[in-house]
């Protein structure tokens, strides 16, 4: 068993140009591109419009129009989109029997909330571990006995982050099995102050870009604070059919009540974006499959196991798609903080002005 350790980040080089290799043809172009931007700075991502005045600024529903133009028809996408709006009720599907999505990663879900399991030759590294115990034995042993998998070789359970839903069953397989449990520091630190139910002994800190390698896989671990102050979001290989792609999975989906949260949310999803970018992420995944239509993917799935799709594989330009319109919603519940912030300014300036007359 390969003990967890941390790389560092490697960051795309820009482009090095010759000493000297700024000709007058460059200077104009860089000129040009400086006045473009100038006249498009307060334009949403992707858009232009001639009508659109420099000093415009986006409202919250241009934001939210924008992410839907980016979703399309795409239910994957449509779905993200539904998940991220204002006053989204979570539905409470019925569990679906586990499932093979790659040669190597299991969905092991009680409908609202899933497990993924990555599985090596050495043993199985598992994202996130339920709501309690008895979801961790019925649904997570079980499950991976079903499937042929042993769960007495499960080495780590990485916790996405520090709600109960995600690592309520993370103690019950560290006792049953010796699993080490991984965390964030800062949600570490959430559940010592708030000592939940279910609550893992504190074990093993997962530092922002650590590799954990196991049986020849090598998961890599994002810090993607926002959600709550540490949720983390995997990147690892996704094997199908003698093929290997790679697949992220986006830790924490619904955005915090607080401004400033959403602000670092936002912050998160940037720099995730880029990461993903960086590795070729071209399979997106959820540890909430009705946030990204991955219920009704694995349902697909499981009806034609023959078939040539794989309908998680969703390509790298869709991968980061989804990821602006994480960003798109973002920035349009910012807005809307902004925006209702402004109004009650506005309104307790009106009912405290002083009235004309004396008394």
């Amino acid at each position: 068993m390969n003990e967890p350790h941390t790389a560092p980040i490697r960051q795309a080089s820009p482009e090095v140009r010759p000493h000297g290799a700024l000709t007058r043809r460059r200077l104009w172009q860089l000129g040009a591109a400086a006045a473009l931007t100038a006249g498009a700075a307060s334009l949403l991502p992707g858009q232009a419009s001639a009508e659109t005045s420099a000093s415009a600024v986006p409202t919250a529903q241009d934001y939210f129009d924008r992410a839907a133009e980016l979703a399309g028809d795409n239910p994957v996408l449509k779905s993200i989109v539904s998940a991220l709006t204002a006053g989204y009720a979570p539905p409470r599907p019925a569990a679906p029997a586990p499932l093979r999505i790659f040669d190597n990663v299991a969905v092991l879900s009680v409908g609202f909330v899933s497990a993924t399991a990555i599985l090596t030759p050495r043993g199985i590294i598992l994202i996130d571990a339920l709501d309690n115990p008895e979801e961790a034995e019925q649904y997570i042993v079980s499950g991976l006995r079903r499937l042929g998998a042993d769960p007495s070789t499960i080495k780590y359970v990485v916790v996405t982050h520090g709600h109960g839903d995600h690592f309520g069953g993370a103690q019950h397989l560290a006792d049953r099995y010796g699993a080490r449990v991984m965390m964030a520091p800062a949600d570490w630190d959430l559940l010592a102050s708030t000592s939940p139910a279910n609550a893992p002994t504190r074990d093993l800190d997962i530092a922002d870009g650590q590799k954990l390698t196991l049986g020849g896989t090598t998961v890599t671990l994002h810090h993607t604070p926002g959600h709550t102050p540490g949720t983390v979001s995997p990147i690892f290989p996704a094997r199908w059919r003698g093929r290997t792609h790679t697949a992220m999975l986006w830790g924490g989906t619904n955005p915090p009540v607080a401004t400033a949260s959403k602000e670092m949310y936002l912050s998160s999803a940037l720099t995730f974006a880029s990461r993903a970018r960086w590795s070729g992420v071209d399979v997106e995944l959820s540890n909430h499959g009705f946030a990204d239509y991955g219920l009704e993917r694995m349902e697909e799935l499981r009806n034609a196991p023959n078939g040539r799709e794989n309908p998680f594989v969703v390509g790298t330009s869709t991968a980061q798609r989804f990821m602006k319109i994480v960003e798109t919603m973002l920035r349009g519940r910012i807005a809307q903080d902004q925006q209702a912030a402004a109004t009650t300014a506005t309104t307790m300036a009106a009912t405290s002005a002083p009235t004309a007359g004396c008394c």
